[in-house]
């Protein structure tokens, strides 16, 4: 059913459409993925590394497969169980004269500690703003600021002759590393407020807030980050990964995505610095000589694109919304605009 008010304020504030019949257009059907699929469960780090080592060999059983590779240990992790001689792939972000976060050397060891075969790809604006519009239909929705690097990588191992591509996408959401949602016990209002991207009252004319959502966490007034996260969090991550390689035709392997902790989250090691400990523990039982690095979010420098940014020009939009936004918001306020006058251009074709 068509109801642009709900799907505007729903991506800006989820970046994905919570209600699965709620459509921007009637013509415009929008690709939700299911997370009805079978998960194994973890309680140790030995439990992780068995499990993440068996999705993989099948991966590899069934043809071609690389691995997305960066500076962090969830993928370093998945680097150890590749085979030798696999190829790795590292994006990179390139903004003229500006110098932005670079994965690429610390991800460069891993490549090399496991015999991997290691290519860079750099990815510029022009890049991303010439895949957005093919990613957005195929979604039937705006799309993340990660997902057209995802594509241009994907596109890549396709013309290289993979089949599969490999991610280490949800360990964080699973496992306990979104530290910032798991800091607190977080009162309802507050949770709301903390989680979602951009208030769809700061940037719409004709807004909504969805809290249903969130009420479906809600007790006692209370809302548990890491039970909410690992519904939601987890549907629009593993969205945006699937929609991506799907777009390039090639198949997105999510092997701790196929896991679940099979215990209550240990709140008080996460808020004592030690986040997702079970995965810490797997990189030292495989990588017991090398230090662990700092954890790095993916590189998108969507600060630097998006600075000379004058904002939104469509008539549902709020004038000047974006001026006190990060880079992050505009990016998902450009997004929305620009799918929105790309529906439009398609219906009148």
């Amino acid at each position: 059913m068509e109801d642009l008010r709900y799907c505007a304020s729903s991506y800006l504030m989820f970046r994905y459409i919570f209600h699965e019949e709620k459509l921007f257009k009637d013509n415009v059907p929008i690709n939700i993925i299911s997370l009805a699929f079978d998960r194994k469960p973890v309680k140790t780090a030995d439990d992780l590394i068995e499990i993440l080592d068996m999705v993989i060999k099948e991966s590899v059983s069934k043809g071609k497969t690389v691995l997305a590779l960066s500076g962090g240990i969830d993928s370093a992790i998945l680097a150890r169980l590749m085979p030798k001689g696999a190829k790795a792939y590292t994006f990179r972000c390139v903004v003229p004269g500006k110098g932005v976060i670079d994965e690429s050397k610390q991800a460069s060891i891993w490549a090399e500690s496991n015999g991997l075969h290691h290519e860079i790809i750099d990815i510029r604006w022009e890049d991303i703003e010439a895949v957005a519009d093919k990613l957005m239909l195929h979604k039937g929705a705006p799309i993340h600021s990660i997902e057209a690097q995802i594509y241009i990588a994907s596109c890549k191992a396709k013309e290289d002759g993979a089949e599969r591509f490999v991610f280490g996408e949800n360990a964080d959401i699973i496992y306990g590393g979104m530290n910032g949602l798991l800091q607190k016990d977080w009162h309802f209002g507050e949770f709301v407020d903390r989680y979602m991207y951009v208030n769809p009252y700061y940037v719409l004319k004709d807004p909504e807030l969805i809290l249903q959502p969130f009420k479906e966490f809600e007790k006692d007034g209370y809302i548990d980050g890491h039970d909410f996260i690992n519904q939601y969090f987890r549907q629009e991550a593993l969205g945006t990964y699937n929609n991506a390689c799907q777009t390039a035709g090639i198949e997105f392997v999510g092997p701790y995505s196929l896991t679940y902790l099979d215990s209550p989250i240990d709140y008080s090691r996460i808020r004592s610095g030690d986040t997702k400990y079970i995965i810490r523990e797997a990189f030292k039982k495989l990588y017991p000589k090398m230090e662990m690095p700092a954890k790095i979010p993916m590189p998108r420098p969507v600060n630097e694109w998006f600075k000379n940014w004058k904002g939104p020009q469509r008539d549902e939009f709020i004038p000047h919304c974006t001026d006190d936004m990060s880079g992050d918001q505009k990016w998902m306020v450009w997004s929305l605009e620009r799918f929105l006058n790309l529906i439009e251009r398609q219906e009148m074709i």
